[in-house]
């Protein structure tokens, strides 16, 4: 049997094999407390649940639904983004719902890369943005995120002979892995840019409500020009806890949200409908959920930053997102960081390099672990340092 040369260059999905690792230490009877990946273990809120039921309920939700979703369900999408954002859409050219975010990150670069187009990515990030653009036949340009640059990437250095061949910027803000945030100067400067090189730029933005002290992160769409290059896009999975259910959404220039819909006509049929209407209750009702849901995040992340700090690990709070981005102490990389916290202690953190090789020297921590796990899992982390057990930590 032969499978195609795109299929065997893909790389291992990350956290396919972090899960195979905490497979085998719970097939040998180990407990393991994982930190790695983002999803969130606070239920959807009630009244959603309740109304996704009710569609369930009714035989004209059971049929296929249409690739470009309900028309009420754009509505609230852009109605949404009305009240967010001051953002104006228009919900049937600039507004496409998506069966998750991912799915149409996935999809984007077969609408805008041609083999042998180049795709600026930025390093570290979500591995899915590389992925998608090598399974279009595209070259990948890696853009570093360092610290000293905020983990904003530099535009400036890019060679004008990359970016003269570039079709498509990623950006990811509030970012995932580094937990980052760009403002609306950086958003212009990248207007600017994707404007000189005739380059589409796709905004990730789906941890935009998931953040702390007051902090309400921009949106992409926010910026002036910011329609005539580019598209964001969203989801509800990190907003609302529907990471089970996908529903997301793509909003931007009415010309590449038109690809995107054609693309998908001919790929899915689209979200099943008692889906979307659980989708449009979270939308236009109320956001109290989401602030109380911030208020248990911000408290995990004082609890992790103390503990991370006072085993020698060097952590800043992040201002938004679901994640802690951590310097592993000196002398251990990040694989082997991780390594010995899941052997030593039975706790899984994500390397940094499982997202590009600016991640090395880095490693993620999730805020999405019930209290009663981050309690044990914070007691190990203590213990990995004083070399014994018994550590007191408590959740105020």
């Amino acid at each position: 049997m032969r499978l195609s040369r795109r299929v065997e260059k893909l790389p291992p999905y990350l956290f396919v094999e972090i899960s195979k690792k905490i497979a085998e230490k719970k097939a040998r009877g180990e407990e393991v407390i994982s930190f790695g990946i983002g999803d969130p273990d606070i239920p959807t809120p009630a009244h959603v649940i309740e109304r996704l039921c009710q569609a369930a309920q009714d035989p004209a939700n059971h049929r296929y639904p249409e690739s470009e979703g309900l028309p009420e369900l754009r509505r609230a999408m852009a109605g949404w983004y009305q009240r967010r954002f001051g953002v104006s859409l228009d919900p049937d050219s600039e507004v496409l719902p998506l069966i998750g975010s991912k799915e149409g990150v996935a999809h984007i670069a077969l609408c805008l890369i041609d083999p042998g187009d180049t795709a600026l990515v930025p390093d570290p990030a979500y591995p899915v943005y590389s992925v998608c653009a090598m399974l279009a036949g595209g070259r990948l340009y890696h853009m570093p995120l360092i610290e000293k640059n905020k983990f904003l990437p530099n535009l400036g250095t890019i060679p004008q002979h990359i970016a003269k061949k570039a079709k498509l910027l990623w950006l990811n803000y509030p970012n995932n892995p580094t937990a980052a945030v760009a403002d609306l100067a950086f958003f212009k400067q990248v207007v600017e840019f994707a404007r000189q090189h005739e380059i589409v730029v796709c905004h990730d933005g789906p941890y935009s409500e998931v953040a702390y002290d007051g902090y309400r992160p921009p949106s992409f769409m926010e910026t002036e020009g910011a329609r005539e290059v580019g598209i964001e896009f969203h989801s509800l999975s990190k907003s609302y806890n529907m990471t089970g259910w996908r529903i997301g959404m793509a909003v931007g220039n009415a010309e590449v949200i038109d690809a995107l819909r054609r693309l998908k006509s001919n790929m899915d049929s689209g979200i099943p409908q008692a889906i979307q209407y659980a989708a449009i209750e979270a939308l236009n009702g109320p956001d109290d959920c989401v602030e109380e849901h911030n208020r248990i995040y911000q408290r995990r992340r004082d609890l992790i930053i103390d503990v991370l700090q006072s085993i020698g690990v060097e952590a800043q709070p992040p201002k938004a997102s679901l994640y802690i981005w951590a310097r592993v102490p000196e002398g251990y990389t990040s694989v082997n960081f991780a390594t010995e916290l899941l052997e030593t202690v039975g706790v899984v953190v994500t390397p940094g390099t499982g997202y590009g090789r600016n991640g090395e020297g880095y490693i993620r921590l999730s805020l999405t672990i019930p209290d009663a796990a981050l309690v044990k899992g914070l007691s190990r982390l203590a213990d990995w340092r004083k070399g014994k057990r018994g550590s007191n930590i408590k959740i105020t």
